[in-house]
């Protein structure tokens, strides 16, 4: 099928063709994803005509018949489609049905669809640096101390957080570098950022951490990712704030209260995987937080 699509020539009845076949041969898939991430497809753009089509993938999915049981009372194949239907799409066609390390040529294709997508330098490898994965499955953290005497009372800032956020708890040590702060006083909008959304990645794992420790904890610390949920969507902009967790938990990284409420990626027995790639963001220009 690849030597054909790369050998034709793109004239209308070949593509066409191609077209049709492809949405027929994957119908029931098509189907299934629909019921499955019912969610992401929920997320349709109102009052517009303009079809926000970002890849081959996200195209033959508005081709298919089946574009119009999304939301057949009230959608129709003339509006556009929230960039999540795309990613999650796209990003189907990529990853493995196991969560795990991906391959070299995997991680790249799903580097070129996360820059895609959010027009970001994403990277698997930064300064000859990489993690042990970058497809891995991640469990809750607790809200990280982010000055001395801070407290569940003093973290949670307004009655609306206290309700989501207060189960969650405080960790009962420090985050891997410590204080974001040196007082409550000098907790500036960055330091209440970077705790809100942050992430903890097994550092210790990282091939060639042993040779160099220190180079790779500078690097690490605080470092910008991408956290992607691919089966809604959902992506974030965290920081590494934190090592863990241990490798005997089946876990490959943490995520703060927040960042596992925004990617809907509850703990326990719904654990499932995420994607996180390092930001080239060299003069920190990249908020945090929810990518909208």
């Amino acid at each position: 099928m690849c030597y054909y699509f790369y050998r034709m020539d793109f004239k209308k009845p070949h593509y066409r063709h191609l077209a049709e076949k492809w949405a027929k041969r994957n119908e029931n898939y098509i189907q299934k994803l629909i019921n499955e991430h019912k969610e992401a497809f929920e997320w349709l753009a109102q009052n517009t005509k303009k079809l926000a089509i970002s890849s081959l993938a996200g195209l033959f999915i508005i081709s298919s018949p089946l574009i119009a049981k999304l939301t057949p009372t009230t959608v129709s194949a003339e509006k556009s489609i929230d960039r999540n239907v795309f990613l999650v799409s796209d990003l189907s066609h990529v990853l493995p049905d196991e969560v795990g390390p991906l391959s070299e040529f995997r991680e790249k294709e799903v580097e070129e669809i996360l820059e895609r997508t959010f027009k970001l330098k994403i990277k698997a490898q930064l300064n000859g640096i990489r993690l042990n994965t970058t497809y891995g499955k991640i469990g809750a953290e607790q809200h990280l101390s982010r000055y001395p005497g801070d407290n569940i009372v003093t973290h949670l800032d307004s009655e609306e957080e206290a309700k989501e956020y207060w189960s969650a708890g405080m960790a009962p040590g420090l985050g891997g570098w410590g204080y974001f702060a040196d007082s409550q006083s000098e907790t500036t909008e960055k330091e209440k950022m970077r705790e809100k959304y942050y992430i903890a990645v097994q550092a210790f794992l990282a091939p060639g951490f042993n040779e160099d420790r220190q180079r790779y904890l500078d690097f690490f610390k605080f470092r910008k990712m991408l956290v992607v949920n691919p089966h809604n969507g959902k992506a974030v902009v965290a920081v590494i704030g934190d090592a863990g967790p241990a490798a005997w938990t089946g876990k490959q990284l943490g995520g703060s209260p927040e960042v596992m409420k925004y990617l809907q990626r509850y703990d326990g027995r719904q654990v499932r995987g995420v994607l996180y790639f390092f930001i080239d963001d060299p003069n920190d220009e990249v908020p945090l937080g929810p990518l909208e």
